[in-house]
């Protein structure tokens, strides 16, 4: 479980916020999909989410465990596939891997099955004993969805995930959410492909400018409207250029 409560971010000195007042609760066992156009601050909530920025106010908590306070054992339970490649390109694939199991603590034989199982499942087995600057965009993607799962976290994060990955290797990974989320886990999964986030998420958050627009099931969001999410999407996050209106 995620909680957010009145959390808002300010960067430096500028009196503006990238995100205001945002509370929100993930609970266990559901795939939350966050949706919202560039600049919204979808990467903003996730980094504070995430431990890697620090709310200018506000609280946050993972499975009852303060980020602020606590930031060690809360960052334990994550798992995050950030939208860009933080990898070590001088090491090799198996060797990041092994990496980022003993950071957390995972036992070699357990990495071992868990590194067979989920870089299997991606088909980049055979490219684990070379080095990371060999690899193609996707296979990186990849490698990062394993490196997020090795640990089995209680919390898996997910920011643009699906970018790079051929559809093979993207039915794989709905397929691990999904799975994830039903073992009574929490999956937080940001993305642009509406499509999709319409298809697997149980339920849906829209920010804009900042602020929480919506959040609710689909089927609620749409109020018995027979209309896709990314009218939904579009009608909610316009702006007043792109509906023709003057300010």
């Amino acid at each position: 479980m995620i909680t957010l409560h009145n959390v808002s971010k300010r960067y430096g000195k500028s009196q503006d916020f990238a995100v205001k007042n945002l509370s929100l609760e993930i609970k266990d066992g559901e795939i939350f999909g966050f949706l919202g156009p560039n600049g919204a601050g979808k990467s903003t909530t996730i980094k504070m989410i995430t431990g890697i920025l620090l709310p200018t106010q506000g609280t946050i908590e993972v499975n009852g465990i303060s980020l602020q306070q606590r930031p060690t054992e809360a960052k334990n339970l994550i798992g995050f596939v950030p939208d860009n490649h933080e990898l070590y390109d001088t090491l090799k694939g198996i060797e990041y891997l092994n990496f980022i199991g003993a950071m957390y603590g995972v036992d070699s034989a357990t990495l071992k099955s868990r590194v067979e199982e989920y870089a299997s499942a991606f088909a980049i087995k055979d490219a684990l004993p070379n080095l990371i600057s060999t690899y193609s965009h996707g296979m990186k993607q990849k490698l990062c969805v394993v490196a997020a799962l090795i640990h089995s976290p209680k919390v898996w994060i997910l920011d643009e995930p699906l970018t790079g990955l051929d559809p093979q290797s993207a039915y794989v990974l709905k397929q691990l959410m999904r799975k994830h989320a039903d073992q009574g886990n929490t999956v937080f999964f940001s993305s642009h492909v509406i499509d999709v986030v319409e298809k697997v998420c149980d339920r849906i958050a829209i920010i804009n400018k900042g602020e929480l627009v919506a959040v609710d099931t689909l089927d609620n969001i749409r109020a018995d409207q027979n209309v896709s999410l990314e009218s939904i999407f579009l009608t909610m996050t316009a702006s007043p250029a792109a509906t023709g209106e003057i300010s």
